[in-house]
């Protein structure tokens, strides 16, 4: 017999509008699973379920409205502050600490009609694509708990994957809500910058990280992504969408819809190749090689195409992440202990990093960006592999080795970076297993303000895969 947790969030949503259950008891349910299942895999750090049982019973009450998601369960990112919950930013230096004010994505989705359930593990600070922190247990991936779910948002992928959560938001400035999706066999959307009122990356370095949803379904992405984007559906004065071209409406539409016939690319290609040995794993490029397939049937058009090389991205990327980690708050011995070795190591490098090189580095990067955006923009999308190998075993990392650790990560993840350059919007899609049964991925690259094109797509896909059927064994 089904459980609740067995239907599409927009399934529970429908249900929800009908009366057929309350959000009472779709969060008990959801605590129910948290409870048993996350002791293994570690996909919260912190569970707030009074304040979800009072939330719940409060929206229980007012009744179902226009809000884009009512009475469903979500949970923060740990990176997100959210007034009276302990927000540890995935580090032993923030231990106890509890913020007096909510982040505005926090407060999106409260307005949209969501429930929180308590915080997901990210790494410390959100600096590298696994999420492996001192601070709390690894976030395992539920597919095979010896393996690591990736990160960013590795803790929200693991909590949606193993039915946790019905969808959950994370945040993405490198590839750290497509990482751990494809790491766990999720949908991961990473928006156009702008897109997100609630973390535009407009005002931050180099205009690199912007919240995204996870979901099980391309149908559950957009309709948590509708209700960051607007709690209050598509105001006319959404100015912070600055690079986004306006939607003329939900998504949730395109995704339920997925029409069109577009024209792909399909590359292999990405901005590290001319600083690193990149190696795609047979795994990567048979998933490739099924979606290719599975487009091409569909009738839509297909031509391989290559980046141009570019030496000026790898150093200028470097130099970002260290110069991001800089303003971590450890000033003296005692709060440098706390740190992890990675992040010590970024944090050193970032404060001794001159004006100069920054200055020339984010010139470098805005010049990456034009030239990316002219290289596809002949396709309405371009497919790539979703990651280059396998999910990583958990501890495959070289912690102490900072240059070490860089180049694993970049080896791992060479697809993603590039998109939060360019600010081009990108969504990583589950096509296929390993024979060992590990998920597999692809991610399509939209042009700017893409997001409905992409969602169509992702919807034909899932139509022709129905990777919404496959469910590890935790579930």
């Amino acid at each position: 017999m089904a459980e609740l947790h067995d239907l599409t969030a927009l399934d529970q949503w429908q249900a929800l509008q009908r009366g057929e259950f309350s959000p009472l008891e779709l969060t008990e349910h959801y605590l129910a699973r948290i409870e048993r299942l996350n002791p293994e895999l570690g996909a919260f750090v912190t569970v707030t379920a009074d304040a979800a049982r009072s939330r719940a019973a409060e929206l229980q009450e007012s009744g179902p409205g226009p809000a884009p998601i009512w009475g469903l369960p979500f949970a923060d990112k740990d990176l997100e502050m959210r007034a009276g919950v302990p927000t540890g930013f995935g580090s032993r230096l923030f231990t106890g600490f509890v913020p007096p004010i909510s982040d505005e994505i926090v407060e999106a989705l409260d307005a949209a009609g969501g429930v929180s359930l308590g915080k997901t593990a990210t790494p410390e600070f959100g600096l590298p694509s696994y999420t492996e922190s001192l601070a709390g247990p690894p976030a395992r991936n539920p597919w095979d708990t010896s393996r690591g779910s990736g990160g960013s948002s590795g803790g929200a992928a693991v909590a949606v994957a193993s039915g946790m959560l019905p969808f959950a938001p994370g945040s993405d400035g490198g590839g750290s809500v497509r990482i751990p999706a494809a790491a766990c066999g999720l949908v991961g959307l990473k928006p156009s910058r702008g897109r997100v009122p609630g973390g535009s990356a407009l005002d931050s370095l180099a205009g690199l990280a912007v919240p995204g949803p996870l979901a099980r379904t391309v149908s559950d992405a957009a309709l948590l992504l509708d209700a960051m984007i607007a709690p209050n559906g598509y105001p006319a004065d959404h100015h912070f969408a600055l690079r986004a071209p306006a939607s003329d409406g939900p998504f949730l539409a395109s995704a339920v819809r997925g029409e069109g016939r577009f024209q792909l690319g399909v590359m292999t290609t990405s901005a590290w190749d001319d600083a690193y040995e990149i190696t795609i794993a047979p795994e990567a490029l048979q998933a490739l090689d099924a979606a290719v397939a599975a487009f091409a049937a569909m009738g839509h058009g297909i031509e391989q195409t290559a980046l141009e090389p570019d030496e000026s991205y790898a150093p200028a990327f470097r130099t970002i992440w260290q110069a991001g980690a800089a303003s971590i708050p450890a000033e003296t011995p005692e709060q440098e202990e706390l740190l992890e070795p990675l992040t010590r190591w970024l944090m050193h490098r970032g404060r001794a990093l001159s004006a100069r090189t920054l200055a020339e580095a984010l010139k470098a990067l805005a010049t990456y960006e034009r030239s990316l955006i002219r290289q596809l923009s002949r396709f309405d999308a371009v497919l790539t592999p979703a990651l280059a190998m396998t999910p990583r075993p958990i501890g495959w990392y070289d912690a102490g080795d900072g240059e070490r650790n860089f180049a694993q990560q970049v080896q791992y993840t060479p697809f993603t970076s590039m998109l939060n350059v360019s600010g081009l919007p990108a969504i990583v899609l589950p096509i296929s297993e390993t024979d060992a049964g590990l998920p597999m991925g692809v991610q399509l690259i939209g042009r700017p303000g893409g997001e409905a094109t992409l969602l169509a797509l992702g919807a034909q896909l899932e139509r022709r895969v129905h990777w919404e059927r496959r469910h590890p064994a935790s579930w």
